[in-house]
């Protein structure tokens, strides 16, 4: 049978399961995942957004990490790992159905949750794992749109599902009473993590984790995602500074102001007497503009004329003038 392809996912699972194919429903977008199929009935889902088997057994202390890694290496070319598992003992038949049922119904929120996500189904595909439980189709998808109306009930914004968790600086109330999950989800978000991260790292189900983050968020305990507009960066102009400076685009347009003095007065050619003119001093130009008066040259180390010198600092009063002579005369004693 070739492959399949369609925008539903739901409605694809169940037109497959109603035809009793065997194979996996590819569903893209984000998270997106798969939907194993075996003779029409549901054995396996799974999504990066939720933990898998694996993770949930090794991160919560049942198995060992080299005691699961020996047995997917055997049974994973032939789809006998959950087989292997209860063959040597590790996990009684009815640990690992209860452990797989969770994963299922946990990673097909994830799967099956976007309506709208482009579909594929690929036939005759088969997971690792093997058949070990058989699920409705049809119950897989009634229970993921149950499991959307109650989050929506908690705290109506998907994006918490995916976004990072930031807890909030300060609480919105004085006494904020929390459960022992939510005490672990804000002890493990460090504001980089998303829900996935922290199902991964607690080693519990990704759909219990976002329901409790949709209770913080509506709690006010955590900081409720924004979908942030498309990145419009434009170039700001900064204000140009009075009296400081001019464009050079336009220095050359720019009049610059200068104070009235007294016209010049004309000069008379110089006779044959007279002598000859002093020369400029640098900086002098022979324009009417009123420029400072300048000081008169004076010797190194000489007073300041009164009118330039300004007061001079007030006495000190309170020093007794007989008591320092008393200490000078004790201090040349002394030498």
């Amino acid at each position: 049978m070739a492959r399949t392809r369609t925008a539903a996912p739901g409605d694809l699972l169940t037109r497959v399961a109603g035809e009793r194919q065997t194979g996996a429903l590819l569903v893209g977008g984000h998270p997106g995942g798969a939907v194993y199929v075996f003779e029409g009935r549901v054995i396996y889902a799974e999504s990066s957004s939720a933990p898998g088997v694996g993770e949930l057994l090794t991160s919560s202390g049942r198995l060992a990490g080299r005691t699961w890694q020996s047995a997917f290496d055997l049974g994973a070319p032939t789809a006998r790992v959950g087989r292997l598992l209860v063959e040597q003992g590790h996990l009684t038949q009815g640990e690992l159905e209860l452990c797989v049922l969770g994963a299922t119904y946990d990673a097909a929120y994830f799967v099956l949750a976007d309506r709208a996500a482009p579909a594929e189904f690929r036939p005759g595909a088969t997971h690792w794992l093997g058949p070990v439980v058989h699920i409705d189709a049809t119950a897989v998808d009634r229970e993921v749109g149950r499991r959307i109306g109650l989050l929506d009930g908690i705290f109506p914004n998907p994006l918490i599902d995916v976004a990072p968790v930031i807890p909030v600086a300060r609480p919105p109330r004085e006494r904020v009473t929390i459960t022992a999950p939510q005490w672990e989800l804000l002890v493990q978000a460090d504001g980089q993590r998303t829900p996935a991260d922290l199902a991964q790292l607690l080693g519990r189900a990704g759909y219990a984790i976002i329901q409790e983050l949709r209770r913080m968020a509506a709690a006010g305990l955590i900081e409720p995602p924004e979908i942030h507009a498309a990145d419009t960066r434009e170039f700001v102009r900064l204000p140009q500074p009075r009296g400081v400076s001019v464009p050079l685009a336009r220095a050359a347009a720019v009049a610059v102001p200068v104070m009235p003095g007294p016209e010049p007065v004309a000069r008379r050619p110089p006779a044959d007497g007279d002598p000859p003119p002093a020369p400029a001093l640098p900086g002098e130009h022979s324009s009417g503009a009123i420029r400072p008066p300048r000081l008169a040259r004076r010797k190194p180390g000489a007073k300041l004329p009164k009118e330039m010198a300004g007061e001079s600092p007030p006495v000190h009063q309170g020093a007794d003038e007989v008591l320092l002579k008393r200490i000078r005369t004790a201090l040349r004693a002394l030498r």
